[in-house]
């Protein structure tokens, strides 16, 4: 394929999908990534899109939402590389929340196995997943449902929450920045994850690594409410990414990166500013009397984790996330 012929194609698929990953485009063109970025490069130049962490966009700032066609074949392997991380941590009888997205759909078939399980969700896609888990109750709010999505959004879906208390909750997103959280294009489904944050003791963010430093318009989670990040591992020549994971780590956001490393660092007490947090132990990653390595203790299996810091610890003794990268 000729230079022409691949920006044009490259020129296409952003502008069909909003955001594209490298990764994604190399795949599709049938070229390395240096080419791709050579190419995105070239692009930009003419004003055609935007560069971010590991990807394109279209130009002018903010990431546009792409619909739910587009998004279910983008980031595929990443996506389950992240649910079988996040789904580790669900333990049998738990009530969680569960966002709309398509990542936290992969998550749901994988907890069709969890025994005793009861999840609350607007999502018709997390709903269908678990609809012949014998073994788990699915809620449903009310709401009006949003097609591009397959979400229930509204005041109906934000009052059938009202009064609801959960382990925990579930999301995705469109975008995540240390500066701002997470946040999505679309202002009924902003409103609606806000309102199901309420309802949890903590919040798991799962996003993959071409969302990281992406803003869309609508704040969904803020920083300091975030409790856990389930990602999958930065491409190695994004940089940028991984200083936006120790952005986030830097502001008390537990790492874990699917894939990344051969077991988890146990967390240890969150760092200063962060004390008044809502805090429950993660199933997977109990606190025990004994400490992490006492018979009993588990740990969160298949993600390498980054701990949060401990009031004592100075910054030169702060992991960094780019460690957790394979060698």
């Amino acid at each position: 394929m000729f230079a022409a012929e691949r920006r044009q194609l490259i020129l296409e698929m952003v502008r069909a999908n909003g955001a594209v990953s490298l990764r994604e485009l190399a795949r599709v063109v049938q070229t390395s990534e240096v080419t791709v970025r050579r190419d995105v490069r070239a692009l930009e130049a003419e004003g055609l899109l935007d560069r971010r962490h590991g990807g394109a966009v279209l130009p002018g700032g903010f990431t546009r939402e792409s619909g739910f066609p587009q998004k279910s074949h983008l980031a595929t392997a990443e996506k389950t590389a992240i649910a079988d991380a996040a789904a580790a941590l669900v333990e049998e009888g738990e009530a969680i929340v569960v966002g709309a997205g398509t990542t936290t759909q992969e998550l749901a078939r994988r907890l069709a196995r969890v025994p005793g399980l009861t999840v609350v969700t607007n999502s018709l896609l997390v709903a269908q997943a678990l609809a012949h888990a014998n073994r788990v109750e699915v809620v449903m709010t009310g709401g009006t449902l949003r097609g591009s999505n397959y979400a229930l959004v509204g005041s109906g879906a934000e009052q059938s929450l009202q009064g609801l208390r959960v382990s925990r909750a579930f999301l995705s997103g469109s975008g995540l920045t240390a500066e701002r959280g997470l946040s999505t294009s679309n202002m009924l489904s902003a409103s609606v994850d806000r309102a199901l944050v309420q309802a949890a003791a903590e919040v798991v963010v799962l996003a993959d690594h071409t969302k990281l430093g992406s803003d869309t318009m609508f704040q969904t989670v803020p920083t300091d409410l975030i409790t856990r990040l389930v990602t999958d591992e930065p491409p190695a020549h994004d940089d940028r990414a991984a200083t936006e994971l120790q952005a986030l780590a830097d502001q008390g956001v537990q790492i874990a990166v699917a894939g990344a490393g051969s077991g988890p660092a146990p967390a240890e007490a969150p760092p200063p500013g962060r004390q008044g947090r809502r805090d429950v132990p993660l199933p997977g990653q109990r606190r025990t009397r004994g400490g992490p390595g006492a018979p009993g203790g588990q740990q969160l299996r298949g993600a390498g984790v980054l701990p949060e810091q401990g009031q004592g610890q100075g910054q030169q003794d702060r992991p960094r996330v780019a460690d957790l990268r394979r060698r």
